[in-house]
Formats: C-alpha cells, sequence, structure tokens
C-alpha cells in the first residue's frame, strides 16, 4: 500500500542563517547553531526562545545535546571545541580541536564519547571521562569531512562524508577505514544510516544533486533518488516513519519512501538553502535549518 502522508507546518522561527538543529529528548526543546557564532534553543510548545548565547565570532556549524550529562557541544571555524550546560550556561570546558574549520560533530549514545570532523581532513574521537582526550584519529579523506554518523545498531562503527566523494566507514577502535563506498560524480555533503528489522542502509547526499541508498552488506548502491536542482545537503531517515528526507540548496525538501523510493512529497517554504534536518524520536515532528532561520514540520503517515 502507498504511504498517506499528511504533512502540517507548525511554525518558523526566523533567526540568522542555521548550520545546525536537534531535538533535546526529554524537553521541548530545539537547539539551533548558527552563522553568527551563536547556539540558541527555543521552546516549540511556547513558540519562545528559552536561551540564546554567543559562543564566537567564527560560524557555529554543528552542536549537539549532551542530555545525560546536562550539556550541549558546539564545534566552530574557529577549530575550537565548546561545552556548555545548558542550564547554567556556564561553559565547562573549551579546547582547540583541529587545524580548520569543524563541520560537524557527534554524540554517542551511550558511551561518552564525542566524533569532530574537520576541513582539515581528520575525524577525532574524544572521551570526556578522559578529560576530553583525543583517543583516536582516522585519517583517509582527502578533502574536507563535511559530516560524520554513529551506525545505530552497531555504535562502535560510524560512517563520515566528504568533498573528495568518497564516503568511509570506520570501527572507533582503528584508525584505517573498513570499506571505502565511491558512487558519487562530486563531493558527498551528508551521511545517515536507515535500519528495518533485518538491514541496515547508508544515505548519501551530494553536489552532483543526487542522494544515493546503499547496501551495507553488499557495499553498493541500490537506489539513486534524483530531482533535486542544486546541490544535496542533508540526509536523514526517520526513526520511526518509513521515509527518508532529502534537502538542497534548491530551497526544497523532499521526502521519499523508505521502501520503494518513491517520491511522496516535496516542501518548499521559500526560506532559502535548506541546509540541517533533526526529529524528535517518538514523535512525528521534524525540524530543518535554514538560510532564514528553522521550520517545524509534523509528518504524519498512515499505509
Amino acid at each position: 500500500m502507498p504511504l498517506s502522508l499528511k504533512i502540517e507546518k507548525e511554525n518558523v522561527q526566523n533567526s540568522e542563517r542555521v548550520k545546525s538543529v536537534d531535538f533535546h529528548p526529554t524537553e521541548p526543546w530545539i537547539l539551533a547553531s548558527l552563522y553568527s557564532g551563536s547556539l540558541c534553543i527555543w521552546n516549540y510548545q511556547s513558540q519562545t526562545l528559552e536561551k540564546s548565547f554567543k559562543v564566537t565570532e567564527s560560524p557555529v556549524r554543528s552542536a549537539k545535546f549532551i542530555a545525560r550529562e546536562h550539556w550541549v557541544v558546539a564545534g566552530a571555524d574557529d577549530k575550537f571545541i565548546r561545552v556548555y550546560n545548558f542550564n547554567t550556561l556556564d561553559k565547562t570546558r573549551e579546547f582547540e580541536a583541529h587545524e580548520d574549520y569543524i563541520r560537524s560533530v557527534a554524540v554517542h549514545p551511550t558511551l561518552p564519547y564525542v566524533l569532530s570532523a574537520s576541513d582539515d581532513k581528520v575525524i577525532k574521537l574524544w572521551d570526556w571521562e578522559k578529560g576530553w582526550a583525543c583517543t583516536q584519529t582516522f585519517e583517509g579523506h582527502s578533502h574536507y569531512v563535511m559530516q560524520v554518523a554513529f551506525n545505530p545498531k552497531d555504535t562502535l562503527t560510524f560512517s563520515s562524508a566528504s568533498l573528495d566523494g568518497t564516503i568511509m566507514v570506520w570501527s572507533l577502535n582503528s584508525p584505517a577505514p573498513i570499506f571505502t563506498l565511491d558512487g558519487h560524480s562530486k563531493g558527498v555533503n551528508c551521511v545517515d544510516y536507515f535500519t528495518g528489522k533485518d538491514e541496515t542502509k547508508l544515505l548519501t547526499g551530494s553536489d552532483d544533486f543526487t542522494a544515493k541508498v546503499w547496501d551495507y552488506q553488499s557495499k553498493s548502491c541500490v537506489q539513486t533518488l534524483e530531482g533535486h536542482q542544486h546541490n544535496v545537503t542533508l540526509i536523514c531517515a526517520h526513526p520511526e516513519l518509513p521515509i527518508i528526507i532529502t534537502g538542497s540548496e534548491d530551497g526544497t525538501i523532499r521526502i521519499w519512501d523508505a521502501t520503494t523510493y518513491r517520491l511522496e512529497n516535496t516542501l518548499n517554504y521559500d526560506l532559502g538553502r535548506v541546509w540541517v534536518v533533526g526529529y524528535k524520536k517518538g514523535s512525528d515532528r521534524v525540524v530543518f535549518g535554514c538560510d532564514k532561520g528553522t521550520i517545524m514540520v509534523s509528518l504524519k503517515i498512515s499505509t
């Protein structure tokens, strides 16, 4: 049966250019990092700004909640990682992490680890229980590393996307990649995992205007998602809903059936280039970060 997809636009939060978004797992909060160098936390139930504070004069390209520690962690163009208590806004840690812009940070779901990826072509693993020591460095990409994502089914592994056009899969215990995927004709901006009952697939988006679905076992591309008119800058599989979401510098958001790969809907809210996406586990809420702010959407699906 085809999907029945109902889309409700809940609200728009206008701001400076948004570079990353993240949901708090229990509070009704969305964390947004801004090109201006600030972080803001807004409440999507009351539609009010809870907190906003300056981190640096440089763009903050990636920030995540570490809810179990009451922290947010942020990586910026000034090469620093900073950690704040999101209740008090006190800065608990600050250190120079890379030799160039930090593009992406990812928080391990259970272990005290944060991954960071940079324009210096390097990925680093940080252990906050060891004083934020760098416990592993991952080298292999020949261009900027744009995003890293932990494998939800095997959290000792992760994937990385690079402007060298490749996707690499890594183990936390080895500095060498497990394998490399090469199928896009231009740089790869984003990577995520789709995990069904008996399968794991990688999802990637590229400057070649396409997104691809890769079979994790056979290491082959099983589907190319075409239709965007500019670079694909975001991709994700919703953890509960059977959909894949892509976004692009063409200003559109596309929603695909994760089983048939059929395009279900195209959204265009005239907010400029669409960069990032976040979703709330256990909820149908999805938030997109764009040039002009963030937009909250509810996706209600039946089959």
